[in-house]
């Protein structure tokens, strides 16, 4: 109400109809304004890049736009326009390259279409379109045949362009009836765009191949440091489960995420590299060949490495898990041999994102040390896993000087031996097996004694509390038992990898070191 007599406010309500159909549109617009946001903060760099070509493209479109440019290029200004787009890239090196294979061909193929265009006129107004038919058959044929060539590949850009070029030459020049001032007017136009396309690159906000290779791989390093460090935590923290779960899906753990990504990277790096390689010195990257294929093959080795840490979140995923209680038998040597692999493998990151040349001979003999102690633990608690026809291979000194005296007496002497080894066994709590009776007195004493050496050594290097003989029937391991088996294999594998990877860091120290000398990293300390 207003005050006045008569007056009133009208409200209108929205139909509910109406207003389902307003907000189906404005939320799939919101979700999609929110992911354009996200992948705008995952790399600024995307933004700069969009505004940078969008510069390019209006710097050249004033060809057009003014009269006086115009005059002078008329219609084929717009190859000026078709250049920035054809040859903008992400990176300045790619750009480069863009340009030296855009430049080749567009000279090439204009020097082929005068040519034969100036040979076709004089041949006859019959001969004339014959000639040029022909000519862009064979240029067309010649070109995508030597694009595929495995070692012109990388030149696959500038084919294109020269069989793009040389068409529309001799055609309009055919057309036109000057193939030559054609020709000119073109090739001015399109270095004109690749000239735009290279200052705005170069001097607005750069974005350098050689830097993004750099830090992919110092990231790489990090990732499979990371991704190793988190699968050993996970193996080996007690969650309250006797089993760890076993899930078919584990793709959204961070750890396996990023460190498929660095597995799935072999390709981007190989890029960065070529593209690096066009790039003039800059910034950090001051020398004029630097070895920027020395990041590939470093990259190449950490690969390796990310597949064996692959390799244990297989195994920690597995379906045969070991229970907590075997899983923490080889606790402290892997956790000691993981952290020191995780330490070597982050220095060598921060090496060569400090670009720093320092000496690995303390980390790598630490790494190497526990790793004769994570093998020795291993070949322990092994021997369980031999067949009661087979010995340990890890004999005490002891054992294979007895050994060596029975291989070398006879049957009478194997009594006086098999006395002397039951008395120290006694004196150690030993159970010694009865035989049958009826046996002969020879063969009965020397299977005595070797099956009192095999259940020696069987309890002398068991990791269980119980007698061995709880778990064998009749030669055989008992049904029941076979679980605990392979969750005991299952912990061997884990450690058996960890020791693969720690091997294989020896090739990356060596990759790396390689790396700071062709680089010249500055000695640590300077």
């Amino acid at each position: 109400m207003n005050g006045k007599k008569g007056s009133s406010i009208e409200i209108n309500i929205i139909p509910a109809s109406i207003a389902e159909k307003i907000s189906k549109i404005i939320f799939p617009c919101k979700g999609w304004f929110s992911r354009v946001s996200g992948f705008c903060k995952e790399d600024t760099s995307r933004v700069v890049f969009s505004l940078k070509v969008g510069l390019a493209v209006l710097l050249v479109s004033l060809l057009i736009l003014f009269p006086a440019p115009y005059q002078v290029f008329g219609a084929n200004a717009i190859w000026s326009i078709l250049t920035v787009g054809m040859m903008f890239e992400y990176t300045v090196g790619a750009t480069f390259n863009r340009g030296f294979n855009r430049a080749v061909g567009s000279l090439i193929a204009g020097v082929l279409a005068t040519a034969i265009a100036e040979i076709a006129s004089r041949s006859g107004p019959v001969a004339e379109p014959v000639i040029i038919g022909t000519s862009i058959f064979f240029i067309g044929t010649i070109t995508t045949f030597m694009k595929l060539w495995p070692s012109l590949v990388p030149y696959e850009y500038g084919f294109r362009v020269a069989l793009f070029t040389y068409c529309l030459i001799i055609v309009s020049g055919y057309q036109m009836g000057n193939p030559i001032k054609t020709s000119m007017d073109r090739l001015y136009s399109i270095a004109i765009g690749a000239i735009v396309a290279v200052l705005v690159n170069v001097l607005v906000c750069p974005i350098w191949a050689g830097e993004q290779l750099h830090n992919e791989l110092v990231s790489s390093f990090n990732t499979v440091a990371d991704s190793l460090e988190e699968c050993v935590r996970k193996y080996l923290e007690d969650d309250g489960l006797s089993y760890l779960k076993f899930t078919k899906t584990v793709s959204d753990e961070p750890a396996i995420k990023n460190c498929r990504d660095t597995l799935n990277s072999a390709t981007k790096i190989e890029t960065l590299a070529n593209s690096a390689k066009w790039e003039p010195p800059h910034g950090r990257f001051c020398h004029v060949f630097y070895p920027w294929s020395e990041y590939v093959k470093v990259s190449a080795v950490l690969r390796y490495c990310a597949y064996e840490v692959m390799a244990l979140h297989g195994v920690l995923h597995s379906e045969i898990q070991a229970p907590y209680n075997l899983r923490i038998t080889l606790q402290k040597e892997i956790q000691e041999a993981a952290a020191q692999a995780v330490e070597l493998v982050r220095a060598l990151g921060e090496d060569i994102s400090s670009m720093q040349q320092s000496l690995k001979g303390c980390l790598l003999a630490k790494v190497h040390a526990s790793t004769e102690r994570l093998q020795r633990a291993i070949d322990r608690h092994s021997c369980f896993l031999i067949p009661r026809n087979e010995t340990c291979d890890s004999n005490s000194p002891e054992q294979q000087q007895k050994l060596s005296q029975i291989s070398s007496t006879n049957l009478d002497e194997i009594s006086t031996h098999l006395a002397d080894l039951e008395d120290s066994m006694l004196e150690e709590n030993f159970d010694i097996p009865s035989l049958p009776l009826e046996m002969p007195a020879a063969v009965t004493n020397e299977q005595a004694y070797h099956e009192l050496m095999k259940k020696q050594q069987r309890r002398l290097y068991s990791w269980l509390s119980r007698e061995v003989d709880a778990y064998e029937d009749k030669g055989t391991i008992s049904v029941n038992y076979k679980p605990k088996m392979k969750g005991l294999q299952s912990t061997i594998t884990f450690a058996s990898l960890i020791i693969e990877l720690e091997a294989r860091l020896d090739h990356l120290v060596e990759a790396v070191d390689q790396l700071s000398k062709m680089a010249k990293f500055k000695p640590e300390g300077l």
